[in-house]
């Protein structure tokens, strides 16, 4: 069978590491799930996630001239749609002036300090 980038297929876990997993694929070939690739959310230790022995479905992110397969078992699953973060009832703009807030003035800080700046001493030779 030719795997070729972009397939989506089903292999078995044949081992677990530290950073990632070795899955089984169909013709005998094998291919490494990075841990960044195991789950959409944060994986710190993919025994969270995997055991050896499971059947998963992956898809193939790349084949190396020297034979060397990378995986994804979060590409090949379907993609769920985001929440959009909530709008805000607050109009979008510039800062409120006076009519936002109520009439009232809008006070504003100066950018420069209030301390009188220190004269420094002239450096003569």
């Amino acid at each position: 069978m030719e795997l070729a980038v972009g397939t989506i297929i089903s292999g078995k876990v044949t081992a677990i590491t530290k950073f990632g997993a070795f899955v089984s694929l169909p013709g005998g070939k094998s291919g490494l799930v990075h841990i960044s690739e195991v789950a959409a959310a944060f994986v710190s230790d993919v025994h969270d996630y995997l055991t050896e022995g499971q059947e998963v479905t992956v898809k193939i992110l790349s084949v190396s001239p020297e034979g060397k397969i990378n995986l994804s078992i979060k590409q090949a699953q379907p993609q769920q749609e985001r929440p959009q973060p909530a709008r805000s009832a607050r109009p979008q703009g510039g800062r409120p002036g006076p009519a936002a807030a109520g009439g009232l003035p809008v006070r504003h800080r100066p950018q420069w300090s209030c301390s009188p700046r220190r004269s420094r001493p002239s450096r003569t030779s």
